[in-house]
């Protein structure tokens, strides 16, 4: 793909605005490089006689009943996602990262670790549903995130039980469980864990917010870029199918929807915007 024609009062904004240029990223950029949702027949999983969902599986209380089950389910899907490479989009943002510098900043949705695993910075990676390569204590002992204890295989089978060393390793040091680093389904955003409030603030001070891959599906998303359409700020919403997120752009002043996917248009985007940024700078 050629160049990405903006609009010119959108790339205007952007040039003369000194705040970060955001992208949000969700499960569409990674399932370009083969990580499935895990919402469809992928992320069932079988407990004795009964299938349960994903959304039944990634929850406190589902952890606090079967939590061996939990981590049996998670280790499988970290496995999914340690196959898989990084693609044309996320190396893209980290060539925009390398020029932007400060004016880059990257909120993803993503629990499979792929843009860190790419090269972009923990500093400027806010991940705020958290990261399946982690851990942390159940009671909150420090440090308060931690990896996945070495001893973890990088690939599991569905039909692969915890065997008692690997049980143990799944212990904090103070006898209760280490927990997945993932926000479940029946927890609420914070700061600390999940930069709840600074994507927030992020997006109130964005020069623009450019919105890849998501459906919309979770709250603080969609409060960021009602944010920056609600100030007139420049949005942009990569996606193979319209959203509520590109019908917003549509009616904002400064926004647009760019159809494709994520390989097929952020490499030549990120250029149009590294221009920008280095013009405002």
């Amino acid at each position: 793909m050629g160049p990405i024609l903006l609009p010119e009062k959108l790339r205007a904004a952007i040039a003369a605005a000194d705040g970060p240029i955001v992208f949000l990223t969700g499960a569409g950029i990674s399932a370009e490089s083969g990580i499935p949702t895990f919402r469809g027949p992928e992320g069932f999983w079988r407990v004795g006689s009964r299938n349960y969902q994903p959304t039944e599986m990634a929850t406190a209380v589902a952890f606090a009943h079967m939590p061996a089950e939990v981590w049996r389910w998670y280790l499988f899907r970290r496995g999914v996602c340690r196959s898989a490479a990084p693609n044309a989009a996320h190396r893209a943002l980290i060539g925009f990262e390398e020029r932007a510098g400060e004016r880059f900043l990257l909120v993803t949705q993503n629990v499979d670790g792929l843009h860190l695993r790419a090269g972009n910075s923990a500093a400027r990676t806010y991940q705020i549903h958290g990261n399946i390569d982690f851990c942390r204590c159940v009671r909150g002992c420090p440090p308060a995130v931690r990896e996945l204890p070495v001893t973890l295989p990088e690939t599991w089978e569905k039909d692969r039980s915890l065997d008692a060393g690997e049980l143990a390793a799944l212990r904090c040091a103070c006898g209760e469980w280490l927990r997945p680093h993932v926000l479940w389904f029946d927890e609420s955003y914070d700061e600390p864990l999940y930069r709840y409030v600074s994507a927030q603030r992020a997006a109130e001070r964005a020069a623009a917010l450019i919105v890849v891959g998501t459906s919309g599906a979770t709250s603080l998303p969609a409060r960021m870029c009602e944010t920056v359409a609600a100030r007139g700020g420049p949005l942009i919403v990569v996606d193979p199918e319209p959203t509520v997120f590109s019908k917003l752009a549509e009616a904002s002043a400064r926004g647009v929807y760019l159809r494709g996917t994520a390989t097929q248009i952020v490499p030549a985007l990120t250029e149009t915007l590294a221009a920008l940024a280095l013009q405002g700078a």
